[in-house]
């Protein structure tokens, strides 16, 4: 066991010294706004930047912390619960455990190692939101849950000029520039669109990388979550990749769906469900429509930047960039029942009030809408928002 300690060591050494210089602003502001907790779970897209908020964080803690990942093959035999504790007898301060699902029983040993070290810290990372809802111990009382959102423009900003910009407020304050759209801003923003959304593309070979992450998501993390799952309930998972990819109409038809690939409905509602919690798609449902098995009124790949890696069209991909800033801004989002009127109904919980939102390019019309979001414009109104801006908003 010491062998592969030192191992784990000798990898967490690695990778916090290929931390860069930049970071996101998410990693690097969140303990400005807040405390970092001594026991957490950090959800979020596969590539958005956990394991780095985690290895920062530790290292500019003070303590002596010893990360690893659940799926490094040193540990395929090791019990969770048995590790941490061999580490804590070590004399570590915490651990930061990555892809935590992949261990055995994981919950159970979270909570026990929770209640048997009270003074040592856990932090912990998973691609998925189901990991609350999947864990067998009640996790919640015990460890708080972080989740890290797609990176915004601002974010990109930084990462690529060093500048830091202020958060903007476009339904609040529409008129405030956190920095002038230069040619310079909008020409980013345009790469931004491309493949702005997570910081691994600063790696290079974005588009095999973005890929690479789809497969091992729909092709690993998903069968974890759904059980006996078959070849073809895969091939229905990149049926509805495919479809989406290429529709304008960004829907799935759900009867033909299960026709052309022999699967129940209550097994691809499942999938569906599985993707939209791994962070493939987003399933956006009229107002009101409280049905637990839904396809929605449209789904869209929950990166954006993907429609750019599967050539996806335009109209689709700036409602996907729409809708996906609004969820990041911690709007609800639904789809408008009356498309003669609008997009999208977006709302915050416990406020009445909700916004309705037109999606288009540089001449799109308001319609009924209370807003209308406009890619490739530089400057907007009251009533007008320049795509650039919304993605500004945190």
């Amino acid at each position: 066991m010491e062998t592969k300690i030192r191992d784990l060591q000798a990898t967490m050494d690695r990778k916090l010294q290929a931390i860069s210089k930049r970071v996101r602003l998410f990693t690097l502001e969140y303990t400005e706004k807040h405390v970092l907790p001594k026991n957490l779970v950090l959800t979020g897209l596969r590539g958005v930047g956990k394991s780095t908020f985690l290895l920062y964080h530790a290292q500019k803690s003070g303590k002596r912390m010893l990360y690893f990942s659940v799926d490094n093959p040193l540990l395929f035999t090791e019990n969770l619960y048995e590790l941490g504790k061999y580490v804590f007898f070590l004399g570590y301060d915490g651990i930061v455990v990555d892809e935590v699902h992949y261990a055995r029983n994981w919950s159970n040993c979270l909570k026990a190692l929770y209640d048997d070290f009270p003074d040592k810290t856990i932090w912990v990372s998973d691609s998925s939101s189901l990991i609350l809802r999947n864990g067998v111990a009640d996790l919640s009382r015990r460890y708080v849950f972080i989740k890290m959102p797609q990176m915004s423009f601002r974010e990109f900003l930084y990462l690529e000029t060093g500048e830091k910009y202020s958060i903007s407020q476009p339904f609040e304050n529409p008129t405030f520039l956190p920095v002038q759209p230069t040619g310079e801003v909008l020409s980013l923003f345009e790469r931004y669109k491309e493949y702005g959304t997570r910081p691994f593309y600063v790696e290079g070979n974005y588009e095999e990388r973005s890929l690479a992450i789809l497969e091992k998501t729909m092709n690993t993390d998903v069968t974890y979550f759904v059980p006996h799952i078959t070849d073809d309930n895969l091939r229905v998972m990149n049926a509805v990749v495919g479809t989406l990819a290429q529709s304008a109409i960004p829907r799935i038809q759900v009867r033909s769906l299960c026709a052309d690939w022999a699967i129940g409905a209550d097994k691809l509602y499942q999938l569906l469900e599985v993707m939209e919690a791994l962070g493939v798609i987003q399933i956006v449902r009229y107002e009101k429509d409280t049905k637990a098995k839904s396809a929605g009124a449209k789904i869209f790949f929950a990166d954006a930047c993907l429609y750019s890696v599967l050539r996806g069209l335009v109209g689709t991909k700036r409602e996907a960039f729409v809708s996906r800033c609004l969820l990041e801004m911690g709007y609800d989002v639904c789809a408008s029942r009356n498309e003669r009127d609008a997009d999208f109904v977006a709302s915050r919980r416990f406020s009445s009030k909700n916004i309705t939102i037109e999606v288009g390019g540089a001449e799109k019309k308001m319609k009924h809408a209370d807003y209308v979001i406009r890619d490739t414009i530089d400057f907007g109104s009251d009533k007008i928002i320049p795509l650039w801006l919304l993605a500004m908003a945190w």
